[in-house]
């Protein structure tokens, strides 16, 4: 028996080159979903949605009805490992309940999580945000 994934994997060059090629794009072409929790105010991708995973059962409906028309939604956690893959099956699997006739949508992990995007964009740029 195979098991298929529902998401495939981007890498942070990919999101990069996607977010600096149409900055306003952000929640009409793309999403992406940050779901750190505490650690989200330290530093995240621009127009990135904060949905802690502690919380994301709770709020993954929502999230289905803010992101049904946009095309490609990526998540991510820190090194998108365990919560990030995780929340990207369960807003699939929500999706998939919650508006079956929706437009096709690509759900996307972050490959390497926010480290390794931090790690090719530390400095304060168009992609990254960071306090402090």
């Amino acid at each position: 028996m195979s098991f298929s994934l529902p998401y495939a994997y981007i890498t942070a060059r990919e999101l990069a080159t996607m977010i600096k090629a149409s900055p306003s794009a952000a929640l009409k072409d793309y999403a992406v979903v940050d779901v750190r929790g505490d650690d989200f105010v330290g530093g995240n991708i621009v127009s990135a949605l904060n949905y802690p995973s502690e919380t994301f059962h709770d709020n993954v409906s929502g999230l289905v009805e803010r992101l049904k028309t946009v095309p490609k939604v990526i998540f991510h956690c820190a090194l998108s490992q365990a919560r990030g893959p995780k929340a990207a099956r369960i807003y699939a699997e929500s999706r998939a309940s919650l508006v079956p006739t929706a437009p096709p949508q690509q759900i996307l992990v972050l490959r390497d999580g926010f480290s390794g995007f931090q790690a090719l964009y530390r400095v304060r740029s168009r992609l990254s945000q960071f306090d402090g």
